[in-house]
């Protein structure tokens, strides 16, 4: 009964072993509900309740959500980042521009991640990496602040070595790497276009940063970015993610989206 016991032991932890290994070195997906908000304050009310779409993500097999709350609310709003952080199972990341407001949010939510963007309150999207030389000490001091408090750091930059490596200087856990200009470039050559990236990504690896990416994936061209950079640790991927689900609904879009990271 002893040496039962002890190997049902053996292999339990031996799960517990395998589990961590794996997630160690799966590229993870993080849903971005903006646009249910987006959908949601169209009408106004609470439909749909973004909280609970955030929850059936999670069910559905997202590793993580990402908001992005903008000054002017007009997708998320603040109240959703407090209403979502006791309820959230698996990884919280928020992101947006540094600003006074922003960092104070951050700071009282403490998700597991807050990525930087270098957004203009009136910015429609996210359209361009930091420019991380010329904002060296400004990067740096909000860096700082966010890794004291021990939330883990990402900066969004283009696929650009000096660019990631000033992020590296100013004390970022991670990149995330811009990658509109990869899926614009893919129907015509998608070698060409995935080619800085795979760079960029290994520029980061050798420096020891984390990596992640997003904009603009999809179905289209997930899997293909992940065969050449299979170390990513995270996608972040919002507007074409739900738009897929108008057709194949959340929870097939979403294993279709992880099963693009395998």
């Amino acid at each position: 009964m002893v040496f039962f016991s002890q190997n049902a032991a053996n292999i339990s932890l031996l799960f517990v072993l395998l589990r961590k290994t794996m997630d160690r070195i799966m590229t993870r997906l993080s849903v971005n509900i903006n646009k249910i908000a987006t959908l949601r304050n169209a009408r106004g009310g609470d439909v749909p309740n973004v909280v609970k779409v955030a929850l059936d993500c999670e069910n559905f097999g997202a590793d993580g959500i990402t908001v992005h709350p903008r000054p002017d609310e007009r997708h998320i709003r603040r109240s959703d980042v407090y209403d979502l952080r006791p309820l959230l199972r698996t990884e919280f990341n928020i992101e947006g521009y540094p600003s006074p407001d922003f960092i104070d949010l951050v700071l009282k939510v403490k998700p597991h991640q807050v990525t930087l963007v270098p957004d203009s309150p009136a910015q429609l999207t996210s359209n361009a990496g930091w420019d991380t030389k010329k904002n060296l000490d400004f990067l740096t001091e909000v860096l700082d602040g966010f890794n004291h408090a021990g939330i883990r750091t990402s900066v969004f930059v283009s696929a650009d070595a000096e660019m990631i490596e000033y992020a590296a200087k100013a004390g970022a856990d991670r990149v995330e790497l811009y990658t509109e200009p990869y899926a614009t470039a893919y129907p015509q050559n998608k070698e060409a276009a995935v080619a800085p990236f795979v760079e960029a990504a290994k520029v980061a690896r050798s420096l020891g940063l984390g990596l992640n990416a997003g904009h603009d994936l999809s179905l289209v061209n997930l899997n293909y970015l992940y065969q050449n950079i299979p170390w990513m640790d995270e996608v972040s991927i919002g507007h074409s993610l739900i738009s897929d689900a108008l057709y194949l609904g959340l929870e097939r879009t979403i294993q279709e989206y992880k099963n693009c990271l395998r």
